[in-house]
């Protein structure tokens, strides 16, 4: 699917960006075997033998050639009557055999056709052209119907062309029938009663059988009044979300009167925490002065509590963390040796409660043996507060379970990392965490130093046994402005639901960590530059970066997956499944966090 921007149904969403295929646009001047013709001819319907004669034979034939619809008799009569007279021909005939198979001919009663200007076309229509033709449409959404064996250059010289076998008469609800409904809608020969005309699809008509195709009409409904209140907040929702899309575009086309007409009405009518969070980003992305971007806000101690308190209450955050420290632990005890020693390097340690776990764990695979573990804390700007007070608490537990532990702030520039400033011992297991780090770090999309992938550079040259990378599942570094907010709609609008089950509207962390995701949506919707910090990647995009900076993907384990989804109890809400050699955890179909390991 495309990045959700909940537009209307329409040909871009079957032809477009919605399924990922690139999409074509009509040239005025029609081109025929790449030749541009010499004269200009109005858009029509036509048989495969105009559309494939080479330019200058069109301008022989320049009359003839201008019929709209014509039987099949006379087609191949017309056909066998080129064959003849142009012999000469018949290597550029062969030459574009190929692309028959890729057409369907149907008997159709013949109609002369008149000029009609290019106006009486749809817009929507205009910027498909293959849609104008049965056959190619009917290409593009059944390609396996049109997939019909090779035409020789024996077939083509003579006028017994194939018959095509109708199919049994299809189920009226299924996908096949609507296929063939909206086919017939496009060639529809029954149309004598609208005179010479050419016969076209309104833009209304094209938007309900489109719609109806892709939505067949809602049966009515027995559930009770819960399951109704149920959809109809489901469908208030996207609304909202719809809404947004289309403050964006008016943002983007500078029709700034439409967007604060549309921003009003959400703020009156929506008592939804996130799309109070997205109106309020929107409007700080209008300059509005009560609503100031937020850049410092997000350095600062009261956002770095809130993103502490989302990792320890969310559930894809928290899993994410847990699965890190299985690969950590993994790569300090895979070479079986007695004297287990793990030196960990951190980036962006927080609280250190994720070591705390680690701690634990690694005290219970320990096999008798001496216990090290040394974590580097690697701060370029200097240690803060919190910094200081994890490394208290880290050694605190690390004593109490009778591991040997060092904690260090390193306050080197990441140009002068190297794996001697580590300190660590040789045959230490060396590890790396990137905990929703790397997201935050400029790329080369904001400077050509491009510090994100030169800091995954240095960290491969220290020889880690392994890497670990957490990040969100969202499209928002690179993604232009609409398509950035509607991802940011869809995630973060699946982020606050999924609150909804394990905090109270009351609680207070609920609130801080709120407060967090409405900077980090805000500056994500209303920044730009070195001023927009949140910058998320998909994983696919994460998985080439590492591969370019030199790692190698190692695949986590399903068992890891299963034993995550045992301790759901069976929530069905929360996905956890192991997709590309990650784990991807989600929320109701949307992954929101994947957790990976490389080396």
């Amino acid at each position: 699917m495309s990045s959700p921007g909940f537009p209307a149904a329409g040909p871009s969403d079957l032809y477009g960006g919605a399924t990922g295929f690139p999409t074509q646009s009509m040239a005025v001047q029609p081109t025929i075997n790449n030749h541009p013709a010499t004269t200009h001819h109005p858009l029509y319907r036509s048989q495969p033998s105009i559309l494939f004669q080479p330019s200058s034979h069109i301008a022989q034939h320049q009359t003839s050639s201008l019929i709209g619809k014509r039987t099949l008799a006379e087609f191949q009569t017309h056909n066998l009557s080129n064959t003849s007279n142009n012999n000469s021909n018949l290597l550029i005939s062969n030459n574009n055999n190929q692309l028959l198979p890729n057409y369907q001919l149907r008997s159709v009663k013949p109609r002369t056709f008149q000029h009609n200007q290019f106006s009486t076309f749809s817009p929507q229509l205009s910027a498909f052209p293959s849609q104008r033709y049965g056959a190619s449409l009917l290409h593009h959404i059944r390609p396996n119907a049109v997939n019909a064996p090779p035409v020789t250059s024996s077939i083509l010289s003579h006028t017994n062309f194939p018959r095509l076998i109708a199919n049994p008469e299809p189920d009226k609800n299924s996908i096949d029938h609507r296929l063939q409904e909206l086919e017939k809608q496009l060639l529809e020969d029954n149309d004598d009663d609208q005179g010479d005309a050419v016969s076209v699809v309104t833009t209304s008509e094209w938007s309900d059988t489109i719609q109806n195709l892709i939505t067949p009409p809602k049966r009515a409904s027995s559930s009770p009044t819960s399951s109704t209140t149920s959809s109809n907040s489901s469908a208030e929702s996207i609304s909202a979300k719809q809404s947004l899309t289309e403050v964006a575009k008016a943002i983007s086309e500078g029709r700034f009167d439409v967007a604060t007409q549309i921003l009003t009405r959400l703020s009156q009518s929506s008592d939804q925490r996130f799309v109070n969070c997205m109106v309020s980003a929107l409007k700080s992305r209008m300059g509005h002065v009560e609503y100031p971007p937020p850049v410092a806000e997000l350095f600062s101690r009261e956002h770095a509590e809130s993103t502490q308190l989302l990792f320890e209450h969310s559930l894809f955050f928290r899993f994410a963390l847990m699965v890190t420290n299985i690969a950590i632990l993994e790569s300090a005890f895979d070479d079986k040796s007695e004297n287990a020693k793990l030196c960990v390097v951190d980036f962006d340690i927080g609280n250190g409660k994720q070591y705390a776990n680690l701690l634990h764990e690694f005290s219970l695979r320990r096999k008798g043996g001496p216990a090290v573990v040394k974590i580097i804390a690697v701060a370029e700007n200097g240690a803060d507060e919190r910094t200081s007070t994890a490394g208290v608490m880290l050694g605190r537990i690390a004593k109490q379970l009778g591991i040997s532990f060092e904690f260090q702030v390193l306050t080197r520039r990441l140009s002068e990392l190297t794996r001697e400033s580590l300190g660590c011992d040789a045959d230490a297991a060396l590890a790396v965490n990137f905990a929703f780090r790397l997201y935050r770090m400029p790329d080369e999309s904001v400077s050509t130093e491009n510090p994100r992938d030169d800091l995954l550079r240095r960290v491969k040259a220290l020889a880690p046994r392994v890497v670990t990378l957490v990040e969100q599942e969202a499209n928002t570094n690179t993604a232009p402005f609409v398509a950035r907010v509607a991802e940011s709609c869809a995630y973060y609008g699946a982020l606050f639901d999924s609150l909804e089950t394990t905090m109270t509207r009351e609680n207070s962390g609920r609130m801080k960590i709120e407060e967090g995701l409405s900077r980090k949506i805000a500056n994500t919707v209303a920044c730009e530059g070195r001023d927009r910090v949140e910058r998320c990647e998909v994983f696919g995009k994460w998985r080439a970066r590492m591969g370019m900076a030199g790692f190698r993907l190692k695949p986590l384990s399903q068992r890891v997956a299963e034993s995550i989804k045992e301790r759901l109890g069976g929530e069905k809400r929360v996905e956890v499944k192991v997709e590309n050699g990650g784990i991807c955890f989600g929320w109701m179909g949307r992954t929101l966090t994947v957790a990976s390991a490389w080396c």
